[in-house]
């Protein structure tokens, strides 16, 4: 059976392991509304106007401050 000469660094084996994880940035867009311009995940409805394909889909309710 093979068995590793020497034991592995924790540097190596960290680099190795490196790789596999990563984030993964969400498919961000700008909304479709021109006086928006927000970014929004794509395929979804603006949260901040309620427009989606260049279309208001859905009223929204504006935060108070």
């Amino acid at each position: 059976m093979a068995v590793p000469k020497r034991k592995t660094s924790k540097a190596r084996r960290d680099k190795r392991r490196s790789s596999t994880w990563k984030l993964v940035f969400p498919g961000m867009t700008k909304c479709s509304n021109p006086e928006c311009n927000e970014y929004v995940l794509a395929h979804r409805v603006c949260k901040a106007c309620g427009y989606y394909d260049g279309k208001k889909v859905c009223e929204v309710e504006k935060k108070e401050a």
